[in-house]
């Protein structure tokens, strides 16, 4: 077949244009996948510095046992490849406000709030007592909270379900939780109370580190679900 130069370059235009939309279509299609939505938790362990809050029986200061706890979630979390933001790290003290502006920068989608007590048993969930309202662009920095309410009891919801099915025993409770009244997300304070049998028999402390370990380990596990069902805002 012999071709006229007008022929061939007409070819070969053709040809040129084809390719190019081969390679754009084949980028397109290459594009890597959005980046999955941003998911924080923020750890608070209670007391600190010179508040050492409640004393166990062994003589443990509170303030110890939340920040060892802390340490034990916050690895059980960051294995689970969600990024943790902690209040504290060390021994040191933290006001209310500083706890509740390290929550709110870090847009975190759970916040718990470590306690822990010698009085009951299995774990303690609380929530704000704050009535449930309507969120504005500027809401006030002692009822932030009442914006979350809903998401938190929601939160609550999923953490005592986990730990109910782990065979924890579980209080829930509403009450005033300064700190946490200042947060702007979803937010549970989690007290740790003693382990007993079904007779009231004293099985472990809550500085125990197998006990403290097993519950963490609930905890990480509901906190993977709630991001996993895509139960954050």
């Amino acid at each position: 077949m012999h071709w006229s130069r007008r022929e061939f370059r007409a070819v070969c235009l053709a040809v040129i244009a084809a390719g190019l939309c081969v390679t754009a279509c084949g980028v397109r299609a290459q594009a890597p996948p959005a980046p999955p939505a941003r998911f924080v938790v923020v750890i608070d362990a209670a007391h600190g510095g010179d508040d050492t809050g409640g004393h166990l029986s062994d003589g443990q200061y509170e303030k110890a046992v939340t920040l060892a706890l802390s340490v034990r979630l916050r690895s059980l979390l960051a294995a689970r490849g969600i990024q943790v933001v902690t209040t504290r790290e060390a021994d040191q003290s933290v006001s209310m406000d500083q706890r509740a502006m390290i929550a709110n920068r870090a847009s975190a989608q759970a916040c718990i709030s470590l306690h822990v007590a010698e009085t009951g048993s299995g774990v303690h969930l609380f929530v704000s007592n704050l009535a449930p309202a309507a969120a504005t662009r500027f809401m006030p920095w002692k009822t932030a909270q009442a914006a979350w309410v809903t998401r938190s009891l929601a939160l609550t919801g999923a953490l005592n379900s986990a730990l109910t099915h782990a065979g924890t025993s579980v209080t829930l409770g509403r009450a005033p939780l300064p700190g946490i009244d200042s947060m702007s997300c979803p937010a549970v304070a989690i007290e740790l109370a003693p382990e007993r049998t079904a007779d009231r028999k004293l099985t472990a402390e809550p500085d125990n580190a197998d006990y403290q370990a097993q519950v963490a380990g609930v905890l990480a596990a509901a906190l993977l679900e709630w991001r996993t069902e895509g139960r954050q805002p």
